[in-house]
């Protein structure tokens, strides 16, 4: 999913100021011909308010697919550890998302587009830790990657890719190997589904039920009752109208399921404490089905509670992600992600979940890839690139995942070594870790972050 949080800090510790700066970063690290040899201008936040300087370690985080201040004001156990390790903490934005774009407008032109892979923003990376740390003067002090979800996925590649730069990675909420290929396409909106459940499964079977009414409606095409039932701005007027409404509610769920933090956040207005909770009581408040769907997708399209009716194809597009791509231009970017290294081919069958069928095969992917952007994916290829699950002979990585978040059956949950560790939190939702300290965190997070820091302060005992 992409994760265009602006999830407010709700802990009692604020947010240190950060400085917001450009580095000048190579367009094309792999090819000396291409492009005239350009550079363009890479986001990246810094603070040194806790930093002893020359000597305290580096604190990295690798930006995923969003604007690099979402994640610095969602990540506070950052800012955390690194007053207690007196670190430079560092926030870096990926290319070709919020504003770091190589070919400013025409960053999203094919063949623009082509330099975006993982590989380079890895490289990306790589180069400005190395010459951010001789402006410094710092080249002498270690450096910890940090990261969630597919920042998550970076920080653990910084560490397989370039152990020369990187000490150690902190990678929360990284589904590593669903990513990759390796798992079932069922997993994800089977887990989503358990999340609903395990408040009640009277919860799944109203879901269940509404989306059965409505699949009912469309085979009437009584497209105007679906129109005043889910307030929808136009009336749906074709197959495709109903498979897009059906992706937007089903989105409503993974999101509500990814960011069931116990408190509420800040996201395109807000989410309340315990979504999934109050979905559920939302979904059972009353014999209407069909209206306490909309009330419950409404939670997450209209938290503001300003929509008079919901813009089908506004709120949410329909990508080569199944759990959504995000709008705008990062919405693109991922895209093109997940039509090229990172593999998504997530599907629900309302049998192992209580969504309708909604197929995303590999072949449907190829289809889509092909004709929105002349690509072919490579399923294989991120597996053969970093590793898949062959990893013990790697070092220095946590893994951790929340039992309440999808992704984490597409993640490491176990330890595979004594320096590869999975930290598994009960109760915890999508990188809950990362996320500062608040009073209604559970003692889970509390005690998953000091086994995160005691780790971290190990890595860092030999640079002493």
């Amino acid at each position: 999913v992409s994760c265009l949080f602006s999830i407010k800090h709700h802990g009692f510790k604020t947010e240190p100021q950060f400085t917001e700066k450009y580095f000048s970063q190579t367009q094309d690290h792999f090819n000396f011909n291409t492009m005239g040899n350009g550079t363009f201008n890479q986001r990246y936040l810094i603070t040194d308010k806790y930093w002893k300087k020359g000597y305290g370690p580096i604190f990295f985080y690798t930006g995923n697919e969003g604007n690099i201040w979402e994640f610095a004001s969602n990540s506070g156990f950052i800012t955390e550890l690194a007053a207690q390790h007196s670190a430079l903490v560092i926030f870096a934005e990926h290319r070709y998302y919020g504003k770091s774009l190589p070919f400013d407008k025409d960053s999203f032109n094919i063949p623009q587009i082509g330099l975006l892979t993982v590989e380079q923003a890895l490289a990306d990376y790589a180069v400005m830790i190395t010459e951010l740390k001789q402006q410094l003067a710092a080249t002498d002090c270690p450096v910890i990657v940090f990261g969630g979800s597919y920042g998550g996925m970076l920080s653990v590649y910084m560490r397989l890719k370039y152990p020369n730069i990187v000490a150690g990675a902190l990678a929360a909420s990284a589904p590593i190997l669903s990513t990759a290929g390796l798992g079932d396409s069922r997993q994800f909106f089977r887990d989503v589904t358990a999340d609903f459940e395990s408040i009640g499964p009277e919860c799944r079977d109203a879901v269940r039920g509404a989306f059965r009414q409505l699949k009912e409606l469309a085979e009437h095409q009584d497209y105007r009752r679906i129109q005043s039932e889910f307030s929808l701005c136009k009336p749906p007027s074709s197959a495709q109208d109903i498979h897009h409404l059906n992706g937007l509610l089903r989105n409503a769920f993974t999101m509500m399921a990814m960011l069931d933090y116990p408190y509420s956040t800040h996201f395109m207005g807000s989410m309340p404490a315990n979504p999934v909770k109050v979905a559920c009581e939302t979904m059972l408040s009353g014999s209407d089905l069909l209206s306490n769907l909309r009330n419950t997708a409404g939670i997450f399209y209209n938290s503001t509670g300003l929509l008079t009716c919901f813009d089908l194809y506004s709120l949410y597009l329909e990508c080569a992600d199944p759990t959504g791509c995000g709008l705008g231009f990062d919405s693109l970017a991922w895209d093109y992600q997940a039509c090229t290294e990172i593999n998504l081919c997530y599907e629900s069958n309302n049998v192992t979940d209580m969504f309708p069928p909604m197929a995303f095969t590999e072949t449907d992917r190829k289809l889509y890839c092909f004709k929105r952007w002349a690509v072919v994916p490579r399923p294989d290829w991120l597996k053969t690139q970093f590793w898949g699950d062959a990893l013990s002979t790697a070092s220095n990585i946590i893994f951790s995942n929340g039992d309440l978040d999808p992704w984490a059956n597409g993640g490491v949950r176990k330890s595979l070594s004594s320096s590869l560790i999975a930290v598994n939190i009960a109760g915890g939702a999508h990188h809950l870790d990362l996320r500062g300290s608040n009073d209604a965190d559970p003692v889970s997070v509390i005690s998953a972050r000091k086994t995160e820091a005691d780790l971290i302060a190990q890595w860092l005992f030999p640079f002493k």
